[in-house]
């Protein structure tokens, strides 16, 4: 299958641009990205290359593979990724109800693990640095997501708030909506969801746009709706195991993302922000529990006299 010269990635570059329209995309796809489209789920890959799941797969038998599995797991062993064994047991991410736990610990970590190193290799860093400069001197910061990505917007407004970023995160789309409109040049406002299609969150980035505040997309589709409404868009890899989906998947790339700019927003603040870690660590520290604590003494039944 692979045997000219350049193997697979070789094999594309050749035939590629003879295919069939369709095919020729999920062509360029892959060799624009090999690394990506090597943990990218079929559903991923038909999104990237504007195509469906069905004509991957036609795609990947006019290659002479069985289906995307074996596919991918070429463009992953040519690329240096991983050896091919290891993909084929455990990158499909499969779990049966009779596995052991040690098992599903090791699909699902290895799941995770990929996913973070996928979304570290799409992100650019003169993007980060865009947002965090931005972020810094910014009068307000939205963000927008709901859901699972709705954990990471929360999660990412509670760091923000503890080293005195003026943020606000609304669960409620009218608030969300309503604080959209009040964002001005200057501002900021991050929207987040995996699919990019999550209505609300396009309706409010779009609605921020509209009143001049820097608008930036987190999702998993680079060509989605929500990527096309925003000036900076940060594109996440996501690994599906069984029980959990693409969205259930998304949340540590997303995490990820936003702990780099977060962290960037702190290098740009370091004096403000240290004298507010300070500040709010000494605040709780009161309702911490002492590092040793006294040894409990455990209690001697006393038998009949």
């Amino acid at each position: 299958m692979t045997g000219e010269s350049g193997g697979l990635l070789g094999r594309l570059r050749i035939e590629g641009p003879g295919m069939p329209e369709a095919l020729s995309r999920i062509a360029e796809a892959i060799l624009a990205d090999p690394e990506t489209a090597a943990h990218a789920s079929i559903v991923d890959l038909a999104e990237r290359s504007g195509t469906s799941t069905a004509t991957v797969t036609r795609f990947s038998r006019t290659l002479g593979f069985k289906g995307y599995a074996s596919l991918r797991v070429a463009v992953a062993t040519e690329t240096g990724r991983a050896e091919q064994a290891r993909w084929e047991t455990d990158i499909s991410g499969d779990i049966s109800p009779d596995d052991p736990l040690d098992q599903v610990l090791g699909v699902v970590a290895a799941a995770d693990t990929r996913a973070i190193q996928g979304t570290a290799s799409l992100l650019r860093v003169e993007d980060v640095e865009r947002v965090a400069a931005a972020i810094a001197g910014a009068q307000r910061v939205e963000l927008f997501g709901f859901g699972s990505s709705g954990t990471a917007a929360r999660e990412m407004a509670f760091r923000l708030e503890r080293i005195r970023v003026p943020v606000w995160h609304r669960q409620d789309s009218h608030t969300a909506l309503t604080n959209a409109a009040l964002l001005r040049p200057g501002d900021v406002a991050i929207g987040l969801s995996h699919s990019g299609r999550t209505r609300e969150v396009i309706e409010t980035l779009a609605e921020a746009a509209d009143h001049g505040a820097l608008t930036v997309a987190v999702t998993s589709f680079n060509r989605s709706p929500l990527a096309e409404v925003a000036d900076v868009v940060f594109t996440t890899s996501v690994l599906e195991t069984t029980f959990r989906l693409a969205a259930l998947s998304a949340l540590h790339s997303q995490l990820l993302v936003l702990d780099l700019i977060y962290v960037a927003v702190a290098q740009r603040t370091y004096e403000r922000t240290a004298e507010a870690l300070e500040l709010t660590v000494r605040a709780v520290d009161a309702h911490r529990l002492p590092e040793k604590l006294p040894t409990r003494k455990r209690r001697v039944e006393k038998g009949p006299t």
